[in-house]
């Protein structure tokens, strides 16, 4: 008896008297000639059939199938399991004693429906229960039955996933649950087997995309820099072909071509969305050197998009052969800004401080001049890399204690020279119950923020090492306590220095009014330090301060204009500071105001004119304008003398428009200033304000976006260095270029390529020394 069959069994009242009596008309157990009754022989238990679908006698008195059909296979099936045959009546009448100990069943393929009726004493006869059957269906996975809730044999039930209710009538059945189930569950992807599988539990019918396909291997190959032979591996050749048998495997010069198409479109999509960028744009150009001595030149674009939101994108990373020089330097950048369409829109460009760099910029401001004007005629243009010359001004501090340097950095070498003097010098940092969380580093010459970092590490472990010149005969670099001494001063002076290293040199590039306040702290610092004590702290702060005073005009002025951007400064700070630096109602305080009004005042004339690129509405308002006048002087019968008397009425509106223009920056101006200790982002600031202060928003977009470092096309060759390594250092040009950029443009935020100083030094003291024997293999598996 199949399931299907168990669900027409049906339980009814019959009326009796006890369980051994029977209804009139209906004899017990009568027997057909040829079929003697039940008997408990060997062989055929006493009621066997009903017992095997799991239906046991409970203590109903007495039950009545009412049909008993059967087909001609389950008639075969049938005799051959029992051996014996039945008349084939439509009712049959079972009486069963109430025995707790026996049971009945009906053979699987004996019964095609059976009904089942059941007699209460105190019923009248009337009243018929059903039997619970088991839910066979699929859907009732998905979905919950609500039975306390039925009416009129009507079940809401409700989803598992939504919860959402649908009434469930068992004459209907459950099309309208599978309905749900398809768009509930088929628009989730988070479980594997609902990504394989449909709502009936088969699998789904997937057609393959070779197009796709080959779109996604490209990604995959620029994404985690593989090379293009990746491709005629023959394990992933293989892997391809066991996933889709059908899959079509390119050769590694059909990735190439592929490449290309995918630079050239998404460099479309970079150019759409400068020339949609509201603001200005500023440049940030570096060369670098590959294996191969093939020289780059990679510029990074930064501009603010209409959310004002800081972007960063790769312009170019493009060959450049020799010589370089500031006329080919300056041909190349050119003629890449004429390419994208964005030499209109150029607000300033940061550079090293290397001798060719000064000719190139002040030709390429010429050359932009000619085309559009530059703001301010291009004062605002060129600005040094601040990073770099905070690098200069430090390196040229350490020289005063150069031998203090040297003997510790000798002496970090030296306990890396073996796996035994590691551990010795571990032992003495146990010892002297010092932490190891500090780390001991080893510095890399041309950064001097690994040295102040070795500085300071070295000086925690003082100890430590002067204990191990007592325990080590071999170790002879430990400086003495007057050295010591020498370092300490240096780390604390240091210390400020390195902190704006690190906001000159952060991953986020924050805006240029975050600049000027350290830059000021940094000539502070200075200026105490040339007036201490110590003799070789006044030499040391006396040669950074002439380094500083040399580089400090360039960046000075685009700095405190950016700074008076920022409600928490604005000039109130400028003008504290200089008084700090030149005394008070100095000529370069007034300079400054001077510059900011002029500035203002030139951006004013350009929301006039609207003849800058970067102004579209209004460049387009102004040519709807125009089209009306020009409609109207065509009927010149009617309105004769009319264009001209308008002409006055511009004139005087322009110079009412500009003295309103000019009070927007006083009155920003003398507004209180926003608590300096506040968490502003002066993004969000102005970007609440922009119509407010139209004018001083557009200034706002400008100026906030100057990098002061040349770090972003730095991080770049990064990357490049791992794509021209001593195994692929033969990639033609325009691949090298293509990979390069599409991987900055699909994958900027999500991969960056700046290297961290962790990864350029070894710290000593993360090393695991148990169990290791063999120097080499310590430092294989250190953390760097």
């Amino acid at each position: 008896m199949t399931l299907t069959d168990l669900s027409q069994v049906s339980l009814q009242p019959t009326s009796t008297a006890s369980p051994h009596s029977h209804s009139a008309g209906h004899p017990p157990h009568s027997h057909s000639a040829g079929h003697p009754p039940h008997s408990h022989s060997a062989g055929h238990p006493p009621h066997r059939q009903l017992h095997r679908t799991g239906i046991h006698r409970t203590a109903t008195p007495a039950f009545k199938i009412k049909k008993f059909n059967m087909s001609d296979s389950q008639k075969k099936v049938g005799k051959k399991k029992d051996k014996k045959s039945y008349p084939e009546s439509d009712s049959v009448k079972i009486d069963l004693e109430n025995d707790s100990s026996m049971n009945m069943d009906v053979e699987d393929d004996e019964v095609h429906s059976v009904e089942v009726d059941d007699t209460n004493d105190s019923d009248d006869n009337k009243s018929g229960v059903k039997r619970q059957r088991k839910e066979r269906s699929i859907v009732w996975q998905y979905f919950t039955k609500l039975k306390k809730k039925a009416v009129g044999g009507k079940v809401p039930s409700k989803c598992n996933k939504c919860n959402h209710i649908i009434i469930y009538d068992s004459k209907q059945g459950t099309g309208n649950i599978s309905k749900h189930i398809k768009s509930c569950y088929g628009s989730s992807f988070k479980d594997v087997g609902q990504m394989i599988l449909n709502s009936d539990m088969k699998l789904k019918s997937s057609t393959f995309s070779q197009s796709m396909f080959r779109e996604m291997l490209v990604a995959a190959i620029v994404m985690h820099e593989l090379p293009l032979s990746f491709v005629d591996y023959k394990g992933f050749r293989d892997l391809f072909k066991y996933l889709q048998p059908d899959v079509n495997i390119i050769s590694r010069n059909t990735v190439k071509s592929d490449l290309l198409k995918m630079y050239k479109r998404e460099k479309e999509k970079v150019k759409e969305m400068l020339m949609e960028s509201p603001g200005r744009l500023c440049l940030t150009s570096d060369l670098w050197t590959s294996i191969a001595t093939d020289g780059y030149l990679a510029i990074t674009v930064h501009f603010m998009d209409k959310q004002w939101v800081l972007q960063k994108r790769v312009l170019s990373f493009s060959f450049m052969p020799p010589p370089h020089t500031g006329v080919a330097l300056c041909e190349k950048v050119f003629s890449i800004l004429v390419e994208w369409g964005i030499e209109n829109k150029i607000f300033s460009m940061t550079l090293d401080n290397a001798s060719s760099n000064d000719t190139f910029i002040g030709l390429l401001r010429e050359q932009l001049n000619k085309k559009l004007p530059l703001v301010s005629r291009g004062n605002f243009f060129h600005l040094r890399c601040c990073a770099h010359i905070l690098n200069l001004i430090v390196q040229d501090g350490l020289k005063q204690i150069d031998e203090c340097i040297y003997k510790v950095r000798e002496s970090i070498k030296y306990v890396k020279g073996s796996q035994q003097r590691k551990e010795k010098f571990i032992e003495c940092v146990q010892l002297l119950s010092l932490k190891r969380k500090k780390g001991l580093r080893q510095d890399v010459v041309t950064r001097w923020n690994s040295t102040f970092l070795m500085l300071d590490g070295a000086l925690f472990y003082r100890r430590a090492f002067c204990h191990l010149e007592l325990s080590d005969s071999n170790y002879k670099h430990c400086p003495n306590a007057l050295e010591w001494e020498k370092i300490g001063k240096m780390c604390s002076f240091l210390g400020v220095f390195y902190d704006i290293t690190n906001v000159f040199s952060g991953s986020k590039y924050p805006t240029a009014n975050l600049y000027y306040p350290h830059v000021f702290m940094a000539y502070l610092t200075l200026k105490e330090g040339m007036g201490s004590e110590d003799e070789y702290m006044r030499k040391m702060a006396d040669l950074m301060m002439t380094k500083f005073q040399k580089y400090w005009s360039d960046f000075s002025l685009t700095l405190a204009i950016a700074v008076v951007l920022d409600p928490r400064y604005k000039l109130h700070f400028i003008e504290w500071s200089y008084s700090q630096v030149y005394g008070r109602d100095s000529k370069e305080y007034e300079y400054v105001d001077e510059v900011l009004h002029s500035t203002f005042h030139e951006y004013v004339e350009l929301n006039m004119d609207g003849g800058s690129s970067t102004t579209s509405n209004v460049a387009s308002t102004s040519e709807a304008s125009k089209g009306v006048e020009d409609t109207v002087d065509d009927d010149s019968t009617s309105v004769f003398g009319v264009r001209a008397r308008l002409k006055d009425f511009d004139q005087f509106q322009s110079k009412d428009f500009l003295a309103n223009k000019k009070s927007e920056l006083q009155l920003y101006l003398d507004e209180s200033r926003v608590d300096r200790n506040s968490n502003l982002d002066v993004l969000t600031f102005w970007k609440a304000n922009e119509f407010r202060y139209p004018t001083l928003a557009r200034m706002a977009r400008d100026f906030l976006t100057i990098p002061v470092s040349t770090v972003a096309s730095e991080s770049t060759f990064s990357a490049s260095g791992r794509v021209l390594n001593e195994h692929r250092s033969s990639l033609g040009k325009d691949t090298v270029e293509a990979l390069i950029c599409t991987k900055d443009w699909l994958y900027g935020d999500y991969c960056s390529n700046e290297v961290n100083l962790d990864e350029l030094t070894e710290d000593i003291m993360s090393l695991d020394i148990s169990g290791e024997s063999n120097a080499s293999n310590s430092m294989n598996n250190s953390k760097v």
